[in-house]
């Protein structure tokens, strides 16, 4: 079971940010054999949504409200450790994002940047496309919208 906790950037202990960091730098350096500052001076803005399973952090997103990152709220970062994917973690940690946005931000509408070969799971979500695919640190990406 995943326990899910919300918190800013300032709520953050240095064993979280550590483990979140960590875990995104597993997946998207390593895993996805991908090059790129992840550390980008946007994570202080930033509300961090954290999974954890038996105090391990194993599913992460960080969300921005409108005018942060994208004109729309927006969800970026989402992340599920490779040996905990079969669990389906990627809709439970989106849906407390989705929901987070709601209380937080009070706002619905909401923009990703989501990796092309994961538009049906955005689209099981009620994410939809909007405009053309791009290269994003070398990755095919599309933006995607849920209203």
């Amino acid at each position: 079971m995943l326990k899910i906790i919300t918190k800013t950037f300032q709520q953050l202990t240095t064993k979280e940010l550590y483990d979140i960091l960590q875990l995104r730098s597993e997946v998207f350096v390593v895993e996805q054999d991908c090059v790129y500052q992840d550390i980008d001076n946007k994570d202080q803005k930033a509300l961090h949504v954290i999974g954890f399973k038996n105090e391990k952090v194993v599913a992460y997103t960080r969300l921005f409200k409108p005018g942060d990152y994208f004109e729309l709220s927006s969800i970026g970062r989402v992340v599920v450790a490779e040996k905990e994917r079969e669990h389906k973690y990627g809709y439970d940690i989106m849906k407390a994002s989705i929901d987070a946005i709601k209380t937080h931000y009070n706002q619905t509408k909401i923009k990703i940047s989501a990796q092309c070969y994961l538009k049906k799971f955005y689209n099981n979500l009620e994410f939809f496309e909007v405009g053309e695919e791009y290269l994003e640190d070398g990755i095919p990406h599309v933006g995607m919208i849920k209203n």
